[in-house]
């Protein structure tokens, strides 16, 4: 049974990754906070499907929160957070975040603030969230400025990821994880990358055995990166690879392209810039576009963005310092490239990023 231990300055987390553990929630729930009164954070698509499942007492309530990235705001956080107040309960109660990434930060976030902070579980169910946001501590809301500006470092108790909800898991879903899937190959693990786009058939087709393998090879490669830099100060700035482009393109399309989508043109962009800038070995961006077009993700933006205003997007982006970008680019298939000390390289050569941009079909 694949399981492994992240260890942070915040507290230590056991990550299980088996089919069928899902069921064990209740007892396991039970034997970390014993007679403390728990509430279910989830969405109304997951809860409709899965909640019934998990609850049991000393559940306290249940609640359930509109899908999509729309609900991961400060307004419903604060609705969150009142309804708990509503229902008396104290820093004695835990949360279980139930659902996907949005479900994981939001809840994540509840925890961390409520009562000065509170403990939670982390229980993903889309594989996005299990390869990713359910693992190092990360929880926020967006803002109408960008993505997670508001959130905390609050590590879960715990993180329980069943392969066998992915069965009913949206193809479009499935290509976010996949995305992800690929950006720990690309940062850390040339093996890996090259087994994912070999296994790529068994992947689409949610096959239990090859999902559990990837799945905790990926959570092993972050969780090395994660305990290594817990706050992003060094390499965890790694895993920030496609995502300054990504979170534009969310941004600029209002998140009619999806997290995974975006991920997977932003590490085409910004390998395209990684060589231009002459930090990247020569060919990788289109080694990394074949690849990623084996998993059956886009390497092109689906409407007309102008690059301009793409750009301007990223302006916003939390990892910006004064007058310049920071990108974490690619060095190889495997590897990242530096500055020195520094992981998130900074560019101010505006040009070379409009151009990239463009390699993804920006106007």
């Amino acid at each position: 049974m694949p399981e492994f231990r992240v260890a942070h300055a915040l507290g230590d987390y056991t990550v299980t990754i088996r089919p069928g553990v899902l069921d064990e929630l209740p007892a396991r729930v039970a034997a970390l906070w014993p007679g403390r009164p728990v509430v279910v954070i989830t969405d109304e698509t997951v809860g409709a499907l899965l909640a019934d499942r998990v609850a049991t007492d000393p559940w306290a309530l249940t609640l359930a929160v509109p899908p999509g990235e729309s609900s991961k705001t400060r307004a419903r956080w604060e609705a969150l957070t009142d309804a708990l107040f509503s229902a008396g309960l104290t820093r004695n109660a835990a949360i279980v975040a139930l659902g996907g990434g949005m479900v994981g930060d939001l809840a994540g976030f509840v925890a961390a603030t409520y009562a000065r902070g509170i403990p939670f579980l982390q229980v993903p169910t889309t594989l996005l969230a299990m390869v990713d946001s359910s693992v190092g501590g990360k929880t926020g809301v967006d803002t109408p400025l960008g993505k997670n500006l508001v959130g905390a470092f609050h590590p879960p108790a715990a993180v329980l990821a069943d392969p066998l909800v992915l069965q009913s898991l949206p193809p479009e879903q499935l290509r976010c994880g996949l995305a992800e899937m690929a950006k720990h190959g690309i940062i850390a693990d040339a093996a890996y990358w090259t087994d994912l786009g070999e296994s790529a058939d068994q992947l689409h087709a949610r096959d239990p055995e090859t999902l559990t393998r990837f799945i905790a090879r990926s959570v092993e490669l972050k969780a090395a990166v994660v305990m290594e830099d817990e706050r992003e100060t060094g390499r965890r700035a790694t895993l920030n690879a496609g995502h300054t482009v990504a979170h534009a393109v969310e941004h600029t399309t209002q998140f009619a392209v999806s997290h995974g989508d975006a991920v997977a043109m932003g590490l085409v962009a910004e390998a395209h810039l990684a060589e231009t800038l002459g930090v990247a070995v020569p060919g990788l961006a289109e080694r990394i576009k074949a690849g990623l077009k084996r998993l059956s993700l886009p390497t092109r933006l689906p409407v007309e963005i102008d690059a301009t205003e793409l750009f301007e997007a990223m302006r916003l982006d939390k990892k910006r310092s004064k007058n310049e970008l920071r990108f974490s680019l690619p060095h190889d298939i495997g590897s990242m490239a530096r500055d020195g000390a520094r992981w998130a390289i900074p560019v101010r050569d505006t040009q070379a990023i409009v151009h990239a941009l463009r390699v993804i079909g920006a106007a």
